[in-house]
């Protein structure tokens, strides 16, 4: 189930649902132009950790944005080697593309 993500301008939420109940989350943007997207965050509840449903998470953001190159900025160790396993990225908390560079930077300015 996707969603805005509460509090964050720009990014998304990928809710994780088991019998009408969410279980987790994984928090990510995209940049459509640079078929860029990170990942800022996966939260899962501890009974559903080794049942397979972060794979599945990150595997429906991939068909769900094909062609998309995902990054990650979650340095929590269970994100860590979900991650790993994954092969997804390592970026800096504060690595955008450069589109929304250049907007964080106008709307400093401005």
């Amino acid at each position: 189930m996707q969603s805005p993500a509460p509090g964050a301008a720009g990014e998304e939420c990928l809710l994780l649902v088991h019998i009408r109940r969410v279980v987790g989350q994984v928090t990510y943007r995209t940049c459509e132009e640079c078929a860029e997207g990170v990942i800022t965050g996966v939260i899962i509840d501890a009974s559903f950790r080794d049942s397979g449903l972060g794979t599945r998470a990150l595997s429906h953001l991939r068909s769900r944005y094909p062609g998309v190159t995902w990054r990650a900025t979650d340095g929590h160790r269970l994100t860590r080697d979900l991650l790993h396993r994954m092969r997804i990225p390592r970026a800096a908390a504060d690595d955008h593309c450069s589109h929304l560079r250049s907007a964080a930077v106008a709307r400093s300015a401005g």
